[in-house]
This record gives C-alpha cells, sequence and structure tokens, in this order.
C-alpha cells in the first residue's frame, strides 16, 4: 500500500511539475493585443504556432506526457481503492475469526456448565427416588416434581451455524 502512495505522490509531483513548466512557456510567450475577439486569438495563436513551431511542438509534448501521467495517476488511485476494500475485507474476517474464537470459549464453558448441572440433576434425582417413598409415607406427598421436564442448554455447530439446544436431564 505504501508503495503505491508513493507512486501515487510521484505522478502527481511529476504532473505538478509539467504544468509549471508550461505555465512558464506560455507565460514568456503570451499573446497580447488590443483585440480581444474571438477569431483575433484564435489567430494570434495559429501565427504564434508557425512562427515557433519548436514551442508548439514542446507544449503538445508536455500536454501529451501529462495527459499520459494524469491517465496512469487515475489507474494507480483505483488500484488503491481497490486494495483497500480488499484490506477491510481482511481485517472484517479477521474480526470475524477472532469473535468466533471468543464465542468458542463461551460455548465451552456453557457445555462445560451444562455437564456440571446435569449431573447435579441426577444425583438429586437419585435422592429424590430414594427419599420419596419415606416422604409419602409422612407426608403423604412426593418430595420433588417435574424431573421429566428439566432440561440444559448445549451448544453445537453444524459448520457455519451454531445452534442452542435443550437437553432433557
Amino acid at each position: 500500500m505504501e508503495q503505491i502512495q508513493a507512486e501515487i505522490a510521484a505522478l502527481k509531483s511529476q504532473i505538478q511539475v509539467l504544468q509549471q513548466e508550461r505555465a512558464a512557456l506560455n507565460q514568456n510567450n503570451a499573446i497580447s493585443g488590443d483585440d480581444n475577439s474571438p477569431s483575433a486569438i484564435v489567430e494570434a495563436y495559429r501565427r504564434q504556432a508557425r512562427e515557433n513551431p519548436q514551442l508548439s511542438v514542446e507544449l503538445k509534448g508536455i500536454d501529451d506526457a501529462i495527459a499520459a501521467l494524469t491517465t496512469q495517476l487515475q489507474q494507480k488511485q483505483a488500484q488503491l481503492a481497490r486494495w483497500q476494500v480488499e484490506s477491510k475485507q481482511l481485517t472484517i474476517q479477521q474480526q470475524l475469526e477472532e469473535a468466533k474464537k471468543v464465542a468458542q470459549v463461551h460455548a465451552d464453558r456453557v457445555n462445560e456448565l451444562a455437564a456440571e448441572l446435569a449431573n447435579e440433576i441426577r444425583q438429586l434425582k437419585a435422592t429424590a427416588d430414594y427419599l420419596s417413598p419415606l416422604y409419602w409415607q409422612v407426608y403423604y406427598k412426593p418430595f420433588i416434581t417435574g424431573f421429566k421436564t428439566i432440561s440444559v442448554p448445549h451448544v453445537r455447530s453444524d459448520g457455519d451455524v451454531w445452534t442452542i439446544v435443550n437437553r432433557i436431564v
């Protein structure tokens, strides 16, 4: 990117030098006259070109060089713009990858906690299964209810899409 910017700066500098040179050549041979009519101006420039063909050729060469350098400048600027767009996309891609890594850490932690919670629920259910008959005998009601609908979250990935599902314990 720095190389392209340096090339653009060099092209701009060269174009500016040529424009200054052209302006200096035109100032030295400025057409003056009292008659400022369009036809008189055209005739004065034609006469100057006939009288000083080398100046006209040099001005034409400078104009052609400026046009060629301007075309090159536009190409370099377009190339720089494309590179900046690609660079932004790469940056977005890098941000996405970093965010996915952070999300993976959180998803792994959720799955760990869910596994621990499922284990605790199973232990609680085993205790409840052991205590329920005794509890019924003493209090005439169940000790704990609702074990059929207890679920814990689980994060899984099918490639690009992540899904959080509830696993019944």
